[in-house]
């Protein structure tokens, strides 16, 4: 029984890890470079959630929407600012402006809100009432896996439905090409950057709302987790990124249960290189040669 308990934390803190793997797989599927700030957008979602619930005393589905809003005006912006002037430079100095993003993030989040951890208030409050005799499943925990689901198989349909999924899956194959036949690159990956941002906000809540502390770093373990999750099911791919993001929680739940809470981090980074020493694309992902 205690097994089933920790396989269902495990779940739970992986499908946060999923949702934050789903944006970075979709910039990077689309545009090609890693978004290092992407977890410090995940704290800024929380702290605008925690602003709107503590000092506007608004509902906690609105400041959802506050945060998720915020996000994506933020994300678009980082894009326009930061990244789209780099669109033709080297991965190196793309790579240095993400972590020049991501410190900007954290310092200005500390000069804003200080950097006293706060207590963040779940706006998820309902129990499940307990089954199989002793299982004890959360609202916090339900409401996340039902989040991560849902979302990956939206993504999963917009990307192949919907005009401009396709406009971004063609710029993921080839952008020149894309914009050859008349496809506005910037506009779309933009909107790829407004999408992965406001997955990020969500994300943000969740995490806040699973580990009730905020503070300026608050973003950056799990971002870094969610980026592992994402080359663990395989970078560029959706159903990867939920794969991915799944196992590593469930990795680090039975970890700190069984071996030991210090070493869950190393042990966590230990499984991803060896799967990548045996499937260097990932779980899911397509080895896919490089064009000279």
């Amino acid at each position: 029984m205690a097994f089933l308990q920790y396989l269902i934390s495990g779940i739970s803190l992986g499908s946060i890890y999923a949702i934050i793997a789903l944006g970075y797989t979709m910039v990077y599927g689309i545009a090609k470079m890693l978004n290092f700030a992407h977890g410090d957008v995940i704290m800024v979602g929380g702290y605008i959630s925690f602003c709107t619930t503590s000092y506007l005393d608004l509902p906690g589905w609105v400041s959802v929407v506050f945060a998720v809003v915020v996000c994506t005006v933020l994300g678009v912006v980082i894009e326009g600012l930061a990244y789209r002037p780099l669109r033709q430079a080297g991965s190196l100095a793309v790579l240095i402006t993400a972590i020049g993003v991501s410190y900007l993030l954290q310092n200005a989040a500390q000069l804003i809100w200080g950097a006293t951890p706060k207590n963040f208030t779940s706006l998820i409050n309902f129990q499940v009432p307990e089954f199989l005799g002793r299982l004890n499943v959360s609202g916090v925990m339900l409401v996340t896996v039902c989040a991560c689901v849902v979302i990956m198989l939206g993504l999963t349909w917009f990307t192949s439905q919907t005009k401009m999924g396709k406009a971004m899956r063609a710029c993921s194959e080839d952008r020149g090409a894309a914009q050859l036949m008349g496809i506005n690159v910037n506009r779309t990956i933009s909107m790829t950057f407004a999408i992965g941002s406001a997955l990020a906000a969500i994300a943000g809540v969740l995490l806040c709302s699973y580990s009730p502390v905020l503070q300026p770093t608050t973003g950056s373990m799990p971002g870094i987790k969610a980026f592992t999750a994402a080359v663990f099911g395989g970078i560029g791919s959706i159903p990867g990124a939920f794969l991915g993001g799944v196992l590593l929680g469930i990795i680090e739940a039975m970890a700190r249960a069984y071996l030991s809470s210090n070493l869950a981090n190393s042990i966590v980074f230990v499984v991803l290189i060896l799967v990548l020493l045996i499937r260097p694309a990932g779980l899911l992902g397509k080895y896919v040669p490089e064009k000279v």
